[in-house]
């Protein structure tokens, strides 16, 4: 008795065609397709066998072809409202990105990087990303004052922030604990027995620096001591902002014993300061800074520091956003990602 004949091949140098996964598979075209766009009408027998088909066979779905029926891109953008040099300066950004990117990987997704400087940047990317050239968007180091993500919103782009804008954050997003962070830093300063407790400030339009201001004022309160004004300089998250705020509290305070600054790359600046104006840390003045980077282990001496999770920030930020592309997390979610305090030489 002659045996069946053989399911087809690709011929040498052509790419598999979807009819030939179909026809190794034992299945129609159709469920083919329906596997390949991740359908739950399929079941798990049919599934297996499309997927052991494609694999057997080195096939490559035609995304552009896939595109035109199922209307995505597979691509993301990451949108930093940022310059060149803050984004390559400061580790945060560099860890916040490879916590999305390797979730999108495991998707299959492409990650877009955008920077947006200006106000013309800002009117193009919003017409870009309004043409849906993009399934979603993620938005880090988001300003009070920044109206694309309700655009987005209002368009249905599934988009999910870093961060939150205000209190009444409508928009999807991930954050660390800003507040509680600084709480803990200023409560370890003063349980050292430090009394003269300043704080260098992030940028004020920004969520995450009121909060991390309002968790340093409600340490003081709760230890029964009256926030002094004078003790809080306003900064920008940078090195040199850091110096510059660093002067400024010492020539009105002199007398200060503590600082606790928003950011590691804050009071590595504040830090440069100190040291030029011959005061010793930590027996002069302690110092803490908040996202234990890779500044704080490598800075003269060690900076203790608020860990934050910026990495996992990003997993979920991507997480969520993959969510709401597939339509299974409606709702704005916002999640709240726990900080703990990392002790080092400089308090």
């Amino acid at each position: 008795m002659a045996s069946a004949e053989p399911p087809p091949r690709a011929a040498v140098g052509r790419r598999p065609t979807l009819e030939q996964v179909a026809a190794r598979a034992g299945v129609g075209r159709g469920t083919v397709s329906r596997v390949i766009n991740r359908s739950p009408k399929v079941s798990e027998r049919s599934r297996a066998a499309v997927e052991r088909a494609i694999d057997e066979l080195g096939y490559v779905p035609n995304l552009a072809a896939r595109s035109l029926v199922t209307r995505r891109t597979h691509s993301v953008a990451l949108v930093v409202p940022e310059a060149e040099t803050r984004l390559f300066s400061e580790p945060y950004f560099s860890t916040i990105i490879r916590g999305v990117s390797s979730r999108l990987s495991t998707a299959g997704m492409q990650l877009l990087l955008v920077l947006v400087r200006d106000g013309e940047e800002h009117a193009r990317l919003a017409s870009y990303l309004t043409a849906q050239r993009v399934d979603g968007v993620l938005m880090v180091a988001v300003h009070s004052d920044d109206t694309l993500p309700d655009l987005l919103d209002g368009l249905a782009v599934p988009t999910v922030l870093a961060g939150r804008r205000h209190d009444l954050e409508h928009v999807g997003h991930v954050r660390a604990d800003n507040s509680g962070g600084a709480r803990l830093a200023v409560q370890h300063l003063l349980d050292k027995g430090r009394r003269t407790v300043a704080t260098i400030t992030g940028p004020l339009d920004m969520d995450v620096a009121r909060a991390r201001l309002d968790g340093y004022r409600e340490a003081l309160r709760s230890a029964g001591i009256t926030v002094d004004e004078g003790l809080i300089s306003h900064g920008d998250f940078t090195e040199g902002g850091g110096r510059v705020a660093m002067r400024d509290l010492l020539q009105r305070r002199p007398d200060l014993d503590a600082v606790f600054a928003a950011s590691d790359v804050t009071a590595s600046g504040a830090v440069h300061e100190l040291r030029t104006r011959g005061l010793r840390v930590p027996d002069d003045v302690a110092v803490v800074g908040f996202d234990d980077s890779i500044v704080a282990r490598h800075i003269d001496p060690p900076l203790t520091s608020v860990r934050q999770p910026i990495e996992e920030m990003g997993h979920t930020m991507a997480s969520l956003l993959l969510d709401e592309i597939d339509q299974r997390g409606k709702g704005h979610r916002e999640v709240v990602l726990p900080t703990e305090l990392v002790l080092r030489e400089s308090a």
